[in-house]
């Protein structure tokens, strides 16, 4: 008898049954979602939810014949250690062990014990007077067995320049123990070194050891593929055109023809990101297969743009004992006029001093770091030593220091034209009084600096010094010279202590004081100044007891910065004073001292510092509060 088979039908068709049709098979297949999908339970399920947990305790053994940092690392990641002494049953303490077995052998391979063996029992500890239920003990017993090292060390990679670069920077050596920590170490230092020294496109790749039982050592071979020596090329760019070529050309601090350095690469990167003008930027070595006369390849820098918002509000706040609350906001377009031409609308309320300023700001403008600004505003002070209703205008080049490179030279230079109508107690006739002066200046300032930081120095020191020609136009001419020399030091006594000083002395040759607009002179006191005393009321007084100013200052500080994590307490003794005469004394110095807390952020130091005048005077208060942003110096 033959039977015939139906021929394959379309996708979607169903073949009629060839045989007897059974009823039960004929039925409609239960519903998925009718099934009970709760696991079954095993011996380590509780049986009974109200059963009581079981306690035990861990032991191990031979780890610390491995190691003393072993023992550590195993209890951080061990599974009887993670249940904390509970579990359900026996049955869940010996599953733990058994995959702490496998961790103590994993942790003795790392260090190179290769033939190492582990072991875990689980006794029971009956209770002494049987008053408490008994206790499981699970011990871990290790056996470490022996140590491999290093039999050779072969580096299969093409040849490069200098002979033998990649086993150079390949820190091991026969005898080392096969150790997974330090030859991944290693192998990292040839991936970091390497770009920095000409080769951008090296790959390391899968290590080999070759155990042998009877020594017992390990023969190592590393592939590694150093792509071609480079230099650099050209720029290049893709994406939005935030900045063209042109200007991109400002950032890079290498030349093209030098040696290929990711460093470099590194630095031009955090420099366009320093713009804030990106919402993501990226740069990247590509190869160009073009040789240079040298042997080395180009390799052009591919900039990836993606414009970010340019539009920027922020704002600061503080108080202080003299100045009261001074708060100020401020809006900017950071690429208005491109490229990062910037424009910068200020606006300042306090109790004290309010004020409306612009500025039109070119960062690295025709050099990288260097600034061109114009700023013109208005503002009203009111201090005990003066109430000036001000208008200005200015113009300034600079050379700044940035959180991505802190230069040991900085400077700046420029030109103001201020007009200014000040109260001033005149001493002939016996009153306060009115004038308006206009100033020319040319101020200018070189700071070197050595410390370690911009916001929170921690060692190092600087060393500033501001000069100012000026003249002041009331009825007649008066030339006269501002100048002004601080210098800071910080010593870190321990990880934890700074001892950081200050000395600071200015003079102003050339003009009688009284001929000086008084927001001109030179003030002391205040939380920039000698703490304790309130703002501008060091220095000479009028008989209304109103300082108004000298011709010269003269600061001293000194703290003890000792730092607890995120927080800190700094005591400081400071002194100082102004004085009518042009040359700055020790004769008369006035002293504050106090203590300070400091909370530390990503951005700077919060400071709070409370002080009291250690020899005041008449009017001198007993107690100053400042609150601001950053380090006293």
């Amino acid at each position: 008898a033959t039977a015939t088979t139906p021929a394959a039908t379309l996708a979607g068709d169903v073949l009629p049954p060839t045989g007897p049709t059974d009823p039960q098979l004929a039925q409609p297949l239960t519903p998925l979602s009718s099934f009970d999908t709760t696991p079954l339970q095993t011996a380590a399920d509780i049986k009974d939810k109200d059963a009581p947990e079981i306690r035990y305790e861990t032991a191990t053994k031979g780890l610390d014949k491995a190691g003393d940092g072993l023992e550590g690392e195993y209890k951080a990641l061990s599974a009887l250690a993670e249940g904390k002494g509970k579990a359900a049953n026996a049955t869940q303490v010996a599953a733990r062990g058994r995959e702490d077995e496998a961790l103590a052998v994993r942790l003795l391979k790392s260090l190179g014990y290769y033939d190492a063996t582990a072991i875990s029992t689980i006794e029971t500890i009956a209770d002494a007077d049987n008053t408490k239920p008994a206790r499981l003990k699970a011990t871990v017993s290790a056996q470490p067995g022996r140590l491999y090292s290093l039999s050779s060390i072969t580096v299969q990679a093409n040849a490069t320049t200098p002979p033998d670069l990649v086993r150079q920077q390949l820190p091991l050596k026969v005898g080392d123990p096969i150790e997974a920590a330090r030859i991944q170490g290693a192998e990292a230092n040839v991936s970091l070194t390497l770009p920095q020294q000409g080769y951008p496109f090296v790959k390391v790749g899968e290590r080999d050891i070759l155990l042998d039982d009877q020594t017992p050592t390990g023969a190592y071979t590393l592939p590694v593929d150093t792509g071609p020596r480079a230099s650099f090329g050209q720029l290049r760019t893709e994406g939005d055109p935030v900045f063209n070529l042109e200007h991109l050309g400002l950032f890079p601090r290498f030349k093209s023809g030098e040696l290929y350095d990711n460093r470099m690469t590194d630095d031009l990167r955090d420099a366009l990101v320093a713009t804030s003008q990106f919402s993501t930027v990226s740069v990247e070595p590509v190869r160009t297969e073009t040789v240079n006369p040298d042997g080395t390849e180009q390799v052009d820098l591919l900039v990836r743009q993606s414009e970010g918002k340019p539009r920027s509000l922020g704002g600061n706040v503080g108080y202080s004992t003299g100045q009261g609350f001074r708060a100020e906001g401020t809006w900017q377009h950071r690429n208005l006029f491109p490229y990062e031409g910037a424009l910068i609308g200020s606006v300042i309320a306090g109790t004290q001093e309010q004020g409306l300023s612009g500025t039109f700001r070119r960062a690295n403008a025709g050099r990288r770091d260097r600034t061109f600004s114009l700023t013109a505003g208005a503002n009203h002070s009111n201090y005990d030593a003066y109430d000036a209703f001000t208008t200005s205008v200015g113009v300034r080049w600079s050379y700044d220091s940035t959180p991505i490179w802190q230069k040991p030279l900085t400077y700046y230079y420029g030109g103001e034209l201020v007009g200014t109508n000040e109260s001033v107690y005149d001493f002939t006739q016996g009153k306060d009084v009115r004038r308006t002066y206009g100033i020319v200046a040319l101020p200018g300032q070189v700071k070197f600096d050595r410390s370690d930081s911009l916001l929170n120095p921690t060692k190092g020191y600087r060393l500033t010094l501001n000069l100012s020609p000026e003249t002041s136009v009331q009825g007649s001419v008066k030339p006269y010279i501002r100048t002004m020399i601080e210098g800071t030091f910080y010593y870190p006594v321990s990880s934890s202590i700074v001892i950081a000083g200050r000395a600071k002395a200015g003079s102003i040759q050339g003009v009688d004081r009284d001929d000086l607009a008084p927001s001109r002179r030179y003030y002391g006191g205040g939380g920039g100044s000698v703490r304790g005393y309130g703002y501008q009321r060091l220095g000479p007084f009028d008989p209304n007891g109103n300082p108004v100013g000298g011709r010269s200052l003269n600061e001293f500080a000194l703290e003890a910065r000792y730092r607890f994590g995120d927080f800190g307490i700094v005591p400081f003794i400071d002194a100082g004073n102004s004085y009518e005469s042009s040359t700055p004394n020790l004769s008369s110095l006035r002293y504050g001292a106090g203590i300070g807390g400091r909370f530390y952020t990503s951005f700077g130091p919060m400071r709070f510092d409370v002080a009291t005048p250690l020899n005041p005077r008449k009017g001198d208060g007993k107690i100053a509060l400042y609150i601001s942003i950053g380090q006293a110096f």
